[in-house]
C-alpha cells in the first residue's frame, strides 16, 4: 500500500469516554444483570474517511467497550453477568471496519488490534476473577472480530434463521487473519478440533445451527420467537453460578484529569515527558507523603480518588496515550519518586482488606495496568537513584521494565522494598510473576528475593539479582545517557520484536498465544502485498477488482 493512502489519526485520541456520550454502545443494569447493546454509528468513526456498517468497529467503538466493562467492575459490583447484544435488526457484529484497515498506518493498525485484544482478555478477566460472567447473544450475523468478542464470552447464542452465522472469513476474504483472537480461542478456548477449526476458518459463509453446536463453535441456538427469552435463561444461569453480590454498592469512576503540552502530558500523580528529537521520553510516578487511611471503609469513600487507583488509572492511560499519539517515543526511563515505606504500607493495607470487594477490584485492575506495561511497544528503563521507591507493587515496573539500573553509591542513600505484591497478585500473561519470569529456572532465587521482604539498600539488589547493573555516582550519569543514545538509534521495528520474545520468557498461554503468535503473525501479513498491496485482498474487498496474489509461500 502506498504511504499516500494510508491515514492516521488527525489528532489526539483521547480514551476518556462516558456512558452518557457513548455513540455506539448503550449500557442498561437491571439488578445483578447488565446488557450491552451495540449499535455503531455509522458516521461516528474514530477519524474521517469511513462508514463503519453493519455495526463493524474501529478503536473508538472499542474505547468504549473498554470503559463500559471497567464501569461495570466498579460502578455495578453486584452485576453477575453481561448479556452483549445487537441494536441493529439481522447482525451482531461485522467485525473491524475493513475500509479503516486498509486506509490505517501499520502502527495504527497494530495498536488498535493490541487494544482491541487487551479489552477482550479483559472481559475474560472480569469472568475469572470478579464473578462477572457473559453471554453473547447473536441474533444476526457474527462475523471476524463480532465473533471474536462472542468467543471471549463464556457462553455465544446465535439465533437459528435461515441466514445467520459465525464466521472467520478472513483468510478467504481479505488475506489476513482474525487477529485479535479468533484462531487461538477456537482451538485452546473452546477446543475445537484443529481439522475442524481449519475448514471453519476457510469458510467464508460461516456454520450455522446444530453443526455450529455439534463443532462447539456456539453453545446454543433459538428460533427469533424464542430468543429473547432463551437469552434471558442463558443469563439467569450464568448469573446463578456464581456467589451473589447484590450487597455491594458500587463507586464512581470520575474522569482521569491530566494537562497535555509540548513534550510533557502530566497527571496528579504521573508525568510522562518525551523529546521527539532525542527519541526518548521519562515516566515518572510520585508516592504521597503517606499510605493514608487503613480504614477499608475510608477506602471505600474515597472511590476512585483513593490515592493507590487513581495513580495506576493515571498510568493506565499514560500508557495508551503514548503508544497511540506518541509513536515516535521509543526508549522511556521509568522512575518511581517518594518513600519507600510509603510503598510498602500502601502494599500492606490493599493486601490486609482483600476480602472488601473495592480493594480486591483495586488489585486486579493494577495487575491489568501492569500487564499493559508489559505489552507496550517501548523500551522500558527503570532507573532507581536518589529518591526513587521501587517497592513491593511499584518494583512489578522495574522487574517489568526491559533494563533496571541502581546508583549504588555509599554516599547517596537509594533502597529499594520487596513487599507480598511480588509473590502472586500480579501475574503476568505468563501465568508467573515477574520474579519467576526473571529467575525462569532457578526458583529458589525468587523465593531469596520474597524472604528480603522489607526495605533492601542498593547495595544488595545486585546480589538479589535485582540490577541490571549497578553503577556509582561518578559513572552514573554518562553511563545512563550512553544507554539510552545507544537503545535510541536501533531499529524500532526490530526492538519491538525483540522485547516481545524477551519479556515473556516460561509457559505458553492462551494470552501469550494472542500476542506473541496471532497477533505477530497478523502485523507480518498487514505488511504483505497480498492483502495491501495495490491489487491484494484488502484493496480489492468491496470493489469489482479481484485480487491478484503471489502464490510462492514463505
Amino acid at each position: 500500500m502506498s504511504t499516500n493512502t494510508q491515514q492516521d489519526s488527525s489528532s489526539v485520541v483521547s480514551f476518556q469516554v462516558h456512558p452518557d456520550s457513548y455513540k455506539h454502545w448503550q449500557l442498561k443494569v437491571d439488578g445483578d444483570i447488565a446488557r450491552l447493546s451495540m449499535g455503531v454509528d455509522p458516521d461516528g468513526g474514530i477519524r474521517p474517511g469511513y462508514e463503519l456498517k453493519l455495526n463493524s468497529y474501529d478503536l473508538g467503538v472499542d474505547i468504549e467497550l473498554a470503559d463500559a466493562v471497567q464501569r461495570i467492575r466498579f460502578e455495578h459490583p453486584q452485576v453477575r453477568c453481561i448479556i452483549f447484544d445487537s441494536a441493529n435488526e439481522k447482525v451482531f457484529c461485522a467485525g473491524a471496519n475493513i475500509t479503516m484497515l486498509r486506509s490505517s498506518t501499520h502502527n495504527w493498525k497494530v495498536n488498535f488490534c493490541k487494544f482491541t485484544n487487551e479489552t477482550r482478555l479483559y472481559l475474560e478477566d472480569a469472568s475469572e476473577f470478579s464473578g462477572i460472567k457473559s453471554l453473547a447473544a447473536c441474533a444476526g450475523a457474527t462475523a471476524g472480530g463480532g465473533y471474536e468478542l462472542a468467543l471471549a464470552c463464556d457462553e455465544i447464542l446465535l439465533v437459528d434463521d435461515s441466514n445467520s452465522t459465525v464466521s472467520l472469513p478472513e483468510v478467504p476474504l481479505l488475506a489476513v487473519l482474525p487477529g485479535t483472537g479468533g484462531l487461538t480461542r477456537v482451538v485452546d478456548k473452546r477446543m475445537v478440533r484443529r481439522d475442524r477449526a481449519d475448514v471453519f476458518s476457510s469458510l467464508a459463509e460461516g456454520m450455522k445451527g446444530k453443526k455450529a453446536i455439534d463443532w462447539n463453535l456456539i453453545d446454543a441456538t433459538a428460533p427469533l420467537s424464542q430468543f429473547a427469552a432463551k437469552t434471558t435463561e442463558m443469563a439467569r444461569n450464568l448469573a446463578d453460578s456464581v456467589d451473589d453480590k447484590s450487597d455491594r454498592a458500587g463507586v464512581e469512576l470520575k474522569a482521569i484529569e491530566s494537562q497535555s503540552s509540548t513534550g510533557s502530558l502530566k497527571y496528579s500523580m504521573v508525568e510522562f515527558t518525551y523529546n521527539e528529537t532525542t527519541r526518548c521520553g521519562a515516566l515518572t510516578l510520585e508516592l504521597p507523603d503517606s499510605a493514608g487511611t487503613d480504614d477499608v471503609g475510608e477506602i471505600f469513600t474515597q472511590g476512585s480518588e483513593w490515592w493507590m487507583f487513581k495513580m495506576f488509572r493515571e498510568l493506565d492511560d499514560a500508557l495508551v496515550q503514548m503508544r497511540v499519539n506518541m509513536k515516535g517515543i521509543n526508549v522511556v526511563s521509568v522512575r518511581v519518586v517518594g518513600d519507600v515505606q510509603v510503598a510498602l504500607d500502601a502494599d500492606h493495607l490493599l493486601m490486609a482488606n482483600q476480602k472488601h470487594w473495592f480493594c480486591d477490584e483495586v488489585q486486579l485492575f493494577i495487575k491489568r495496568v501492569l500487564k499493559r506495561y508489559d505489552m507496550t511497544a517501548k523500551s522500558f528503563f527503570a532507573l532507581a537513584d536518589k529518591g526513587t521507591a521501587f517497592a513491593g507493587t511499584w518494583l512489578e515496573l522495574a522487574l517489568g521494565a526491559d533494563r533496571f539500573y541502581v546508583l549504588d553509591d555509599a554516599d547517596v542513600n537509594v533502597n529499594l522494598g520487596v513487599s507480598m505484591a511480588n509473590g502472586g497478585p500480579y501475574l503476568m500473561g505468563n501465568g508467573l510473576t515477574r520474579l519467576e519470569t526473571r529467575f525462569l529456572g532457578y526458583p529458589e532465587l525468587a523465593e531469596t528475593v520474597l524472604n528480603a521482604q522489607g526495605i533492601v539498600a542498593a547495595a544488595d539488589a545486585d546480589a538479589l539479582g535485582l540490577s541490571t547493573e549497578s553503577l556509582d555516582e561518578i559513572d552514573w550519569e554518562d553511563e545512563i545517557r550512553l544507554y539510552f543514545e545507544e537503545r535510541a538509534s536501533y531499529s524500532p521495528d526490530a526492538l519491538t520484536g525483540m522485547e516481545a520474545n524477551l519479556r515473556y520468557a516460561g509457559p505458553e498461554t492462551l494470552e501469550t498465544k494472542i500476542f506473541g503468535r496471532l497477533t505477530a503473525w497478523q502485523n507480518w501479513i498487514f505488511q504483505r502485498p497480498n492483502a495491501v498491496g495495490e491489487t491484494g485482498a484488502l484493496q480489492c474487498y468491496g470493489t469489482p477488482s479481484r485480487p491478484q496474489f503471489d502464490y510462492n509461500r514463505t
